[in-house]
């Protein structure tokens, strides 16, 4: 992966970006051409540490016979990407270029034997039903046995040994602060939700920079307080006015 030294983040970093993310794309190569598969995963580590990918494909994908714990795989996982406009800087002549944040894990594959295959299942479905919560999350005993083991011959787990752990969140860090700003406001204010959650890993980056900025709750407050406001003066000039015409004449 090609990454400039200010947008590369520690590895503690990218392997918690990874395993926050939880979905990327495989790759191997099958002697003639690259072979690739989408697919979800969760992270865990050996006893010396080494972090190990574990995920599973169906039975009949070609990336099944390549784990031969061996070869080297590369896993590319993405997360928010999003356009900048040159419109958007403070400073002048400027390009137009794309924000986003990445993590590549290379390292060799083998197939997970049949008794670990339940065990990967629960935990994969374990770490995405937790994101469910207050839902009860789904177990595989929900399943008849037959049912269950029908789907396990039909898909090959793999547990990936990784090797390398490269990242680059590409957030502006080479810019001004002024730009810094710019663009971060820019992006906070497009409808994309990928775009709005760059916003705030830009601001993550400089918090000092965004202190006085209004977010949405101080906003609120804000408008409450005006409209309270509001109402209170109105209240007093129809008092004022009420009282004016309720004066005797020769009074004022």
């Amino acid at each position: 992966m090609y990454t400039p030294p200010m947008f590369k983040p520690d590895r503690a970093a990218s392997l918690a970006f990874a395993e926050a993310r939880g979905f990327g794309t495989v790759c191997a190569w099958d002697g003639t051409k690259p072979v690739a598969s989408s697919l979800p995963f969760y992270l865990i580590y050996a006893n010396d540490g080494t972090p190990r990918a574990a995920f599973h494909v169906a039975r009949h994908n070609r990336l099944a016979k390549l784990a031969d714990g061996t070869s080297s795989w590369l896993m590319a996982v993405n997360g928010a990407d999003a356009y900048v406009s040159p419109d958007w800087y403070a400073s002048p002549d400027q390009v137009p270029t794309w924000l986003y944040q990445s993590v590549h894990l290379t390292g060799t594959v083998r197939q997970l034997s049949d008794s670990e295959l339940g065990a990967h299942l629960d935990a994969l479905s374990a770490k995405f039903e937790s994101w469910l919560a207050p839902k009860t999350p789904w177990t595989s005993s929900k399943m008849t046995a037959g049912r269950l083991d029908a789907m396990k011959k039909a898909i090959v787990g793999l547990l990936m040994s990784v090797d390398e752990v490269e990242g680059s969140f590409k957030l502006n860090q080479h810019k001004s602060d002024t730009d810094h700003v710019a663009v971060t406001t820019a992006l906070a204010r497009q409808p994309e939700a990928a775009a709005q959650h760059l916003a705030n890993e830009m601001r993550a980056l400089r918090p000092p920079l965004f202190e006085s900025e209004t977010t949405p709750s101080n906003a609120k407050a804000a408008n409450a307080k005006a409209a309270n406001a509001k109402a209170a003066n109105a209240k007093a000039a129809n008092v004022k006015a009420a009282n004016v015409k309720a004066a005797p004449e020769g009074t004022m």
